[in-house]
Protein backbone atom coordinates (compact mmCIF):
# COMPACT_ATOMS: atom_id res chain seq x y z
CA UNK A 1 0.00 0.00 0.00
CA UNK A 2 1.12 3.61 -0.88
CA UNK A 3 0.05 6.84 0.85
CA UNK A 4 0.61 10.24 -0.93
CA UNK A 5 0.07 13.90 0.12
CA UNK A 6 0.74 15.29 -2.86
CA UNK A 7 4.56 14.66 -3.77
CA UNK A 8 5.56 13.72 -0.06
CA UNK A 9 5.19 9.61 0.02
CA UNK A 10 3.99 8.89 4.06
CA UNK A 11 3.18 5.37 3.66
CA UNK A 12 5.74 3.24 1.23
CA UNK A 13 5.56 -0.40 0.21
CA UNK A 14 2.75 -0.88 3.24
CA UNK A 15 1.93 -4.53 3.78
CA UNK A 16 1.13 -5.92 7.25
CA UNK A 17 -1.93 -8.28 8.86
CA UNK A 18 -3.57 -8.11 12.15
CA UNK A 19 -5.17 -11.07 12.93
CA UNK A 20 -8.73 -11.52 15.17
CA UNK A 21 -8.04 -10.54 18.60
CA UNK A 22 -4.34 -9.25 18.28
CA UNK A 23 -3.07 -5.95 20.12
CA UNK A 24 -0.99 -4.16 17.77
CA UNK A 25 1.32 -1.09 18.79
CA UNK A 26 2.52 1.31 15.92
CA UNK A 27 5.89 3.53 17.19
CA UNK A 28 8.53 5.28 15.63
CA UNK A 29 8.91 8.66 15.46
CA UNK A 30 6.96 11.78 14.71
CA UNK A 31 5.45 12.20 10.78
CA UNK A 32 6.88 8.12 10.48
CA UNK A 33 2.98 7.52 9.19
CA UNK A 34 1.62 6.14 12.40
CA UNK A 35 -1.44 7.89 12.28
CA UNK A 36 -1.95 8.19 9.06
CA UNK A 37 -2.30 4.09 8.55
CA UNK A 38 -5.11 4.70 11.76
CA UNK A 39 -6.51 7.42 9.28
CA UNK A 40 -6.89 4.75 6.32
CA UNK A 41 -8.64 2.10 8.56
CA UNK A 42 -10.84 4.34 9.59
CA UNK A 43 -11.63 5.58 6.25
CA UNK A 44 -10.96 9.24 6.91
CA UNK A 45 -8.02 8.96 4.26
CA UNK A 46 -7.84 6.96 1.42
CA UNK A 47 -4.40 4.93 -0.05
CA UNK A 48 -3.49 6.06 -3.49
CA UNK A 49 -2.39 2.25 -4.25
CA UNK A 50 -3.06 -0.87 -2.49
CA UNK A 51 -6.06 -2.16 -0.26
CA UNK A 52 -6.92 -2.72 3.17
CA UNK A 53 -9.13 -6.24 4.18
CA UNK A 54 -11.03 -6.45 7.10
CA UNK A 55 -12.07 -10.21 7.58
CA UNK A 56 -11.18 -10.29 3.81
CA UNK A 57 -13.35 -7.90 2.92
CA UNK A 58 -12.62 -4.67 0.88
CA UNK A 59 -12.72 -1.60 3.40
CA UNK A 60 -12.23 0.68 0.11
CA UNK A 61 -11.21 -0.64 -3.10
CA UNK A 62 -11.24 -3.90 -4.59
CA UNK A 63 -9.12 -5.25 -7.65
CA UNK A 64 -11.26 -5.92 -10.85
CA UNK A 65 -10.26 -7.25 -13.75
CA UNK A 66 -6.88 -6.10 -12.89
CA UNK A 67 -8.13 -2.51 -11.75
CA UNK A 68 -8.76 -0.83 -8.59
CA UNK A 69 -12.08 0.07 -8.40
CA UNK A 70 -13.81 1.54 -5.64
CA UNK A 71 -16.26 -0.45 -3.34
CA UNK A 72 -20.02 0.31 -3.18
CA UNK A 73 -20.50 3.22 -0.57
CA UNK A 74 -23.32 1.21 1.62
CA UNK A 75 -20.58 -2.13 1.96
CA UNK A 76 -17.54 0.57 2.77
CA UNK A 77 -20.31 1.81 5.77
CA UNK A 78 -20.68 -1.27 6.56
CA UNK A 79 -17.65 -2.44 6.98
CA UNK A 80 -16.74 0.76 8.76
CA UNK A 81 -19.27 -0.12 11.59
CA UNK A 82 -17.07 -2.72 12.50
CA UNK A 83 -14.40 -0.44 13.91
CA UNK A 84 -14.21 2.00 16.39
CA UNK A 85 -11.30 4.94 16.92
CA UNK A 86 -10.29 6.90 19.93
CA UNK A 87 -8.58 10.54 19.16
CA UNK A 88 -5.70 11.87 20.67
CA UNK A 89 -8.23 15.19 21.05
CA UNK A 90 -11.59 13.14 22.59
CA UNK A 91 -13.70 14.89 19.93
CA UNK A 92 -16.95 15.21 21.81
CA UNK A 93 -19.97 16.67 20.90
CA UNK A 94 -19.84 19.96 23.25
CA UNK A 95 -23.34 20.19 22.50
CA UNK A 96 -24.35 17.12 24.09
CA UNK A 97 -24.36 15.69 27.33
CA UNK A 98 -21.74 12.42 28.05
CA UNK A 99 -24.78 10.51 28.01
CA UNK A 100 -25.86 11.87 24.81
CA UNK A 101 -22.49 11.54 23.27
CA UNK A 102 -22.42 8.10 23.87
CA UNK A 103 -25.74 7.15 22.56
CA UNK A 104 -25.58 9.07 19.35
CA UNK A 105 -23.86 6.41 17.53
CA UNK A 106 -25.64 3.40 18.70
CA UNK A 107 -28.78 4.66 17.92
CA UNK A 108 -28.32 6.75 14.79
CA UNK A 109 -25.99 4.59 13.02
CA UNK A 110 -26.67 0.87 14.75
CA UNK A 111 -30.68 1.91 15.36
CA UNK A 112 -30.16 0.41 18.72
CA UNK A 113 -33.29 1.47 20.62
CA UNK A 114 -32.53 4.38 23.08
CA UNK A 115 -33.48 3.03 26.03
CA UNK A 116 -31.19 -0.09 25.42
CA UNK A 117 -28.52 2.53 24.13
CA UNK A 118 -28.91 4.27 27.79
CA UNK A 119 -28.46 1.31 29.66
CA UNK A 120 -25.40 0.09 28.06
CA UNK A 121 -24.49 3.67 28.00
CA UNK A 122 -24.69 3.58 31.70
CA UNK A 123 -22.89 0.32 32.18
CA UNK A 124 -20.13 1.98 30.43
CA UNK A 125 -19.62 4.89 32.73
CA UNK A 126 -19.19 2.51 35.11
CA UNK A 127 -16.54 0.92 33.60
CA UNK A 128 -14.49 4.49 32.96
CA UNK A 129 -14.88 4.84 36.43
CA UNK A 130 -17.35 7.96 35.55
CA UNK A 131 -20.77 7.06 36.29
CA UNK A 132 -21.51 10.39 38.02
CA UNK A 133 -20.98 12.59 34.99
CA UNK A 134 -23.89 11.59 32.88
CA UNK A 135 -25.63 14.64 32.29
CA UNK A 136 -22.29 17.18 32.03
CA UNK A 137 -21.39 19.21 29.30
CA UNK A 138 -17.64 18.08 27.69
CA UNK A 139 -16.47 21.47 28.77
CA UNK A 140 -17.21 20.77 32.20
CA UNK A 141 -14.86 18.01 32.17
CA UNK A 142 -11.09 17.43 32.86
CA UNK A 143 -9.08 16.27 29.88
CA UNK A 144 -8.90 12.92 31.26
CA UNK A 145 -12.42 12.69 32.16
CA UNK A 146 -13.04 13.66 28.65
CA UNK A 147 -10.72 11.14 27.15
CA UNK A 148 -12.55 8.56 29.39
CA UNK A 149 -16.02 9.16 27.88
CA UNK A 150 -14.46 9.44 24.46
CA UNK A 151 -13.11 5.43 25.10
CA UNK A 152 -16.41 4.70 26.95
CA UNK A 153 -18.64 6.17 23.54
CA UNK A 154 -15.87 4.26 21.36
CA UNK A 155 -16.85 0.73 22.80
CA UNK A 156 -20.62 1.84 22.67
CA UNK A 157 -20.55 0.94 19.03
CA UNK A 158 -19.36 -2.34 19.79
CA UNK A 159 -16.29 -2.45 17.68
CA UNK A 160 -14.46 -5.50 16.30
CA UNK A 161 -11.59 -2.97 15.73
CA UNK A 162 -10.77 -0.26 17.82
CA UNK A 163 -8.54 2.01 16.87
CA UNK A 164 -6.73 4.56 19.67
CA UNK A 165 -4.60 7.18 18.50
CA UNK A 166 -1.88 8.67 21.23
CA UNK A 167 -4.87 8.93 23.31
CA UNK A 168 -2.83 10.04 25.98
CA UNK A 169 -0.79 12.65 24.45
CA UNK A 170 -3.09 15.76 25.07
CA UNK A 171 -3.46 14.92 29.15
CA UNK A 172 -1.80 16.26 31.84
CA UNK A 173 0.70 13.82 32.69
CA UNK A 174 -1.02 12.64 36.77
CA UNK A 175 -3.62 11.53 34.58
CA UNK A 176 -2.59 9.53 31.74
CA UNK A 177 -2.05 6.52 34.00
CA UNK A 178 -5.77 6.51 34.92
CA UNK A 179 -6.55 6.19 31.45
CA UNK A 180 -4.20 3.73 30.18
CA UNK A 181 -5.32 1.47 33.44
CA UNK A 182 -8.91 1.86 31.44
CA UNK A 183 -7.38 0.32 28.39
CA UNK A 184 -5.30 -2.71 29.79
CA UNK A 185 -8.68 -3.63 31.43
CA UNK A 186 -10.24 -3.41 28.56
CA UNK A 187 -7.25 -5.52 26.80
CA UNK A 188 -7.75 -8.17 29.44
CA UNK A 189 -11.60 -8.47 30.01
CA UNK A 190 -12.44 -8.13 25.98
CA UNK A 191 -11.40 -9.57 22.82
CA UNK A 192 -11.21 -6.50 20.71
CA UNK A 193 -8.62 -6.56 18.27
CA UNK A 194 -6.51 -3.20 18.79
CA UNK A 195 -4.12 -1.02 16.66
CA UNK A 196 -2.66 1.42 18.75
CA UNK A 197 -0.11 4.46 18.16
CA UNK A 198 1.17 5.66 21.26
CA UNK A 199 4.46 7.09 22.85
CA UNK A 200 3.84 5.36 26.40
CA UNK A 201 6.16 2.61 25.78
CA UNK A 202 5.68 0.73 29.23
CA UNK A 203 1.98 0.69 28.19
CA UNK A 204 3.09 -0.45 24.67
CA UNK A 205 5.00 -3.32 26.24
CA UNK A 206 1.83 -4.28 28.93
CA UNK A 207 -1.12 -4.66 26.47
CA UNK A 208 0.58 -5.36 23.09
CA UNK A 209 1.75 -9.13 21.47
CA UNK A 210 3.06 -7.42 18.70
CA UNK A 211 5.22 -3.93 17.79
CA UNK A 212 5.73 -2.58 14.35
CA UNK A 213 8.87 0.21 14.60
CA UNK A 214 8.14 2.65 11.59
CA UNK A 215 10.48 4.88 10.09
CA UNK A 216 10.05 7.10 6.58
CA UNK A 217 6.92 5.34 5.92
CA UNK A 218 7.89 1.62 6.54
CA UNK A 219 8.15 -1.11 8.82
CA UNK A 220 11.53 -1.30 10.31
CA UNK A 221 11.11 -3.77 12.75
CA UNK A 222 8.28 -6.08 14.10
CA UNK A 223 8.68 -8.58 16.47
CA UNK A 224 6.83 -9.35 20.28
CA UNK A 225 7.23 -6.66 22.80
CA UNK A 226 9.99 -8.49 25.22
CA UNK A 227 11.94 -9.05 22.30
CA UNK A 228 11.88 -5.47 20.47
CA UNK A 229 12.03 -3.33 23.61
CA UNK A 230 14.79 -5.87 25.19
CA UNK A 231 16.67 -6.49 22.19
CA UNK A 232 16.19 -5.21 18.91
CA UNK A 233 18.09 -6.29 16.18
CA UNK A 234 17.90 -3.03 13.89
CA UNK A 235 19.83 -0.02 14.79
CA UNK A 236 17.10 2.71 14.11
CA UNK A 237 15.14 0.70 16.76
CA UNK A 238 17.63 0.70 18.73
CA UNK A 239 18.17 4.52 18.03
CA UNK A 240 14.83 5.12 18.61
CA UNK A 241 14.08 3.29 21.77
CA UNK A 242 17.47 4.87 23.70
CA UNK A 243 15.95 8.22 22.75
CA UNK A 244 12.81 7.66 24.50
CA UNK A 245 13.49 4.80 27.11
Amino acid sequence: MQKRFGDHVVLDDLNFAVRKGDRVTLIGPSGSGKTTILRLVMTLEEANEGYILIDGQPLTHVERDGKRVAVKEKDRTATRKRIGMVFQQFNLFPNMTVIENIIEGPVHVLGVPKADAKRRAHELLEKVGLPEKANAHPSQLSGGQQQRIAIARALAMDPEILLLDEVTSALDPEVVGEVLGILRTIAEETDVTMLIVTHEMQFARDVSNRVLMFDGGRIVEEGEPDQLFSNPIEQRTKDFLAAVL
